[in-house]
Order: structure tokens, then C-alpha cells, then sequence
């Protein structure tokens, strides 16, 4: 068994060197091994004072609001309001609804939490409590998103993209309960046998709290809100700088004149490159006439941050319209990292047996959701 692992370390270890000099060497021999090296630290870095502050400032101001309206029972309202449509869209209980909100305000793992909650759950079969994860994940920072999208002066077709945020949210929760419900029959059955019938899962809403004045519990909330969202701010900072600036070194090519010269969003085209082999596929399904406009699908697989670290670049550039937005929000918010959240997400919930059959469904959930995007903001742009 050491000989085993000391074999496949050594293996992993190789092979991680080999690629790392293969990508590195191509990299180099066409941008100049100096300004590739300039280049990663000025994209970084640019990335770092022009993006992640802006995104950082919007997830602080979206936290405060978000709190104060928890704080002030506009979520429980919201909540309440949405219950009755959970069941016939979703095929889940009312009180998912909560879910909802609670993710679309913050992020994914939110989600984790109500569904460890024993009075939450209770209202749940196995199957539906496991569909959560992609219920939830379909909404996760969709609030940080809109506003954002909203910033480039694109309401329409960020009000598209969260319709199609809406359907893609739909295809994902319901082809995740049909595939866990055929593969394994036996989770059509509660979570817990005996449900307490008495007992309504409500945010919980301190009494001390509610005794504070009208003006204290503003400020509280809005400080405690805003302090949530420099965590969320910091919490997207690896995924910008890390995943941003390899896929803008792999989308943008070089400077003013064809000229290579250490200068931040520069690269090598190689994804356009690739795009190019099939572009009427995304010509007809997403409306891509720039072939860089990928990027942000494939970055929001790993981190919706780090895809909305993009768009400054998209602006310069001059692609970024109104379509693009639209496909942009819908993508982004469906997918919204589900690659990395969906695994941890499901083995927290002790059912990691159905990990390949929820990122099957909500990768097809968000392609889905990016088509009617397109095609809803392309039939108002005909109007």
C-alpha cells in the first residue's frame, strides 16, 4: 500500500510538473518568457484594484441590504409569498422558498445550512432534500450578479438572464429528483418518519433584538450585513486572481500593433482558437459574435466572482451588449460555481453517491438556461 501511493505521488507530481512547463513554454515562446511573466502579475494585479474592490464594494452594499431586510421581515414576506409556487414548478415543499431567497441574497452553501436544520427538513423526502443543492446553486449570488450586470447599464438583459436563471433552476431541480429517483428508489421516503405537524420552520428573530429601537436595528443590521459582505468580498478573491487571469491569458491576444509588451490582458487566443472549430454552435445557441465571450460560461463552472472579473475586460473590448449580459446573468447564476460547491455541498449532506448525476443536471440545467436567455432577449429585441 506505500509502494501504491508513494507510485501515484510520484506519478501526480510528474505529471503536474510536465504540464505546468508545457503551458508555461508555449506561453513564453510566443509572448516572450519576460512580458508572459509581467503580464501574469499586471493582470493580477489590475484584476485585484479594478475588479475585485468593485465586486467587493457590491457585495458589501448588497450584504447590508440584504440583512436589513431580513432584520425587518422582507425575506420571511418574500418567503410566504413564494411558497405556493413551490410545489407545482419545483415539486418541494413550500418552505423551500426560504431556500431561495436565503441563497439568492448570499451564496450556495446557505442552502447546507437550512437543510441541516431538523425542522426544515422534516418537510422534505430524501430525494427533494438532496435536489436542494441544485435548487439553491441555481440562485447563489444571483443578487450580487444582477446588480452587476445592472452596473453596465444592461436592466433588460439582466431582468432576461434572471428568467433564464429561473427555468435553468427549474430543468436542474427537476431532472436531479427523476435521475435520484429512478437510480435509487428508496429515497421516496422522509427524511424524518414522523414530521411535527405543529412546528413551522420561521427565520429565527431574536426577542432582545425586536425590543432594540426602530434606529438601532438599522444600523445593526446594516454593519453586521456589511461585514458579510467583505467576507463574501474575500472569499472571492483566489477565484478572480487565479481562474481570471489564466483564462484572460488564454482568451486575449496581444497588445496595440500585434505587440507583446508585459501589459495586463494580454495572452495567448487559444480558447477563441478552439471556438472558432464549432462557432456556429454558439453563434445559434447563445448569440456570440466574439468568440472570446466563452470565457465567462467556462470561469462561472468554477467561480461566478471570478467570471464577473471578466466583464471589465469585455467592456474595453467592446463586446459586451445586451445579449451577452442576458446570457451572462442566466449562466452565471445557474451554474454559479457549481463545480466547486456541488461536491463539498452533497458529501455535507452525507449523500455523495449522487454527486455525478447532480453536476450532470445542473450542467445541462445552465446551457438551458444561457438558450432561453438568448432567445427571449432576441424575440423583446424584435418588438
Amino acid at each position: 500500500m506505500n509502494k501504491f501511493r508513494l507510485r501515484r505521488s510520484t506519478v501526480e507530481a510528474l505529471v503536474l510538473l510536465t504540464s505546468l512547463i508545457v503551458v508555461f513554454t508555449l506561453l513564453g515562446s510566443v509572448m516572450g518568457s519576460g512580458n508572459m511573466l509581467k503580464t501574469i502579475m499586471n493582470t493580477a494585479h489590475d484584476l485585484l484594484l479594478n475588479t475585485v474592490f468593485y465586486l467587493m464594494g457590491i457585495t458589501v452594499l448588497t450584504g447590508a441590504l440584504s440583512k436589513l431586510m431580513s432584520e425587518f421581515g422582507v425575506v420571511t414576506l418574500l418567503e410566504r409569498f413564494l411558497r405556493p409556487l413551490m410545489k407545482p414548478i419545483y415539486n418541494l415543499p413550500g418552505v423551500a422558498a426560504l431556500g431561495a431567497v436565503m441563497t439568492f441574497l448570499s451564496d450556495n452553501p446557505a442552502i447546507i445550512a437550512l437543510s441541516k436544520d431538523k425542522t426544515f427538513s422534516s418537510y422534505f423526502k430524501k430525494y427533494q432534500l438532496i435536489s436542494l443543492t441544485n435548487f439553491g446553486t441555481a440562485f447563489g449570488m444571483g443578487f450580487v450578479v444582477i446588480v452587476t450586470m445592472i452596473g453596465y447599464g444592461q436592466v433588460t438583459g439582466a431582468l432576461v438572464g434572471l428568467f433564464g436563471a429561473f427555468c435553468g433552476s427549474v430543468i436542474s431541480t427537476r431532472i436531479m429528483q427523476r435521475r435520484c429517483l429512478k437510480a435509487y428508489p428508496e429515497l421516496d421516503t422522509p427524511v424524518q418518519e414522523h414530521l411535527a405537524e405543529d412546528v413551522k420552520p420561521e427565520i429565527v428573530e431574536d426577542e432582545k433584538d425586536n425590543d432594540k429601537s426602530y434606529f438601532m436595528r438599522f444600523l445593526n443590521a446594516i454593519l453586521d450585513g456589511g461585514k458579510n459582505g467583505v467576507d463574501l468580498g474575500m472569499q472571492i478573491i483566489p477565484g478572480v486572481l487565479i481562474i481570471t487571469t489564466a483564462v484572460i491569458m488564454l482568451t486575449f491576444g496581444p497588445g496595440e500593433g500585434g505587440v507583446y509588451d508585459g501589459s495586463s490582458s494580454q495572452g495567448v487566443p487559444v480558447l477563441p482558437w478552439l471556438a472558432e472549430k464549432i462557432h456556429w454552435v454558439f453563434e445559434w445557441l447563445f448569440g456570440f459574435q466574439d468568440m472570446r465571450l466563452i470565457a465567462f460560461p467556462m470561469t462561472a463552472l468554477g467561480a461566478v466572482g471570478a467570471s464577473l472579473g471578466l466583464l471589465p475586460t469585455f467592456n474595453l473590448a467592446g463586446i459586451l451588449d445586451g445579449n451577452a449580459i442576458a446570457v451572462f446573468t442566466a449562466i452565471g447564476m445557474c451554474w454559479s460555481g457549481f463545480l466547486s460547491t456541488h461536491t463539498a455541498m452533497l458529501d455535507s449532506l452525507g449523500y455523495r453517491k449522487v454527486i455525478s448525476k447532480a453536476i450532470g443536471a445542473h450542467a445541462i440545467a445552465g446551457l438551458c438556461a444561457g438558450i432561453i436567455a438568448h432567445f427571449v432577449y432576441l424575440l423583446i429585441s424584435l418588438i
